[in-house]
């Protein structure tokens, strides 16, 4: 698989690369790895997610905070500094597994989740699409999907050194939840794991390759 580090200046520009590089994998580049992490703050929504119901609109107007949309599902996340991005294009073909979506997601997860705990990071698997800490279990990654013919793009991200007060300032409470967050606020659900992004990448490649 190739690992590919390319990271842009404006939070859209990586956005788009990602859904480039699916684009290319479907003409016959093959698999990749990208990483990136953009170094201003932004707010991105789910293909289906709404501003109105999502984003503290005066908050990210005031701030001037970007509310930009990606190309795959899932909900709506604050983004920058502290928040590694790891996007997998995989082949159904080759990976058969992969052509259920919640296979997929358990696929893919429990390769992040062993990587992790290779590092010391007590991460679990929370379906469909989070990673959390035990025994608080507490969020520290989000995890999306886009569908192409041949091939899947997973976006995820992993928080490491976030400013999490920010989160509540600039989001809602979202209208879904999984069970296990069990109607906790955003201060008392997220969390960052200790690692430097040199080493969560490592050891994300190792458990891919």
């Amino acid at each position: 698989m190739r690992v590919d580090l390319s990271c842009f200046a404006d939070p859209q520009a990586n956005l788009n690369y990602d859904d480039q590089l699916l684009r290319e994998a479907e003409t016959g580049a093959g698999e990749v790895m990208h990483f990136w992490e953009s170094s201003s703050y932004f707010v991105v929504l789910g293909r289906t997610g709404k501003e109105e119901e999502d984003v503290n609109i005066d908050a990210v107007t005031t701030d001037r905070i970007p509310v930009l949309r990606r190309s795959s599902g899932g909900g709506t996340v604050l983004q920058g500094p502290g928040c590694l991005n790891f996007s997998v294009i995989l082949s159904k073909k080759e990976r058969p597994v992969l052509e259920s979506i919640s296979g997929s997601y358990v696929y893919i997860l429990e390769r992040v989740v062993n990587a992790l705990r290779e590092l010391g990071v007590a991460a679990v698997f929370r379906p469909i699409c989070d990673l959390a800490l035990e025994p608080t279990q507490q969020k520290f990654s989000g995890n999306a999907q886009r569908r192409g013919r041949q091939y899947i793009l997973h976006h995820g991200t992993i928080l490491y050194a976030f400013d999490l007060e920010r989160i509540s300032k600039y989001l809602r409470m979202p209208c879904k939840m999984p069970e296990y967050r069990q109607a906790r606020p955003h201060a008392d659900f997220i969390a960052n794991i200790s690692l430097r992004p040199e080493a969560i990448r490592q050891a994300i490649i190792r458990h891919f390759s």
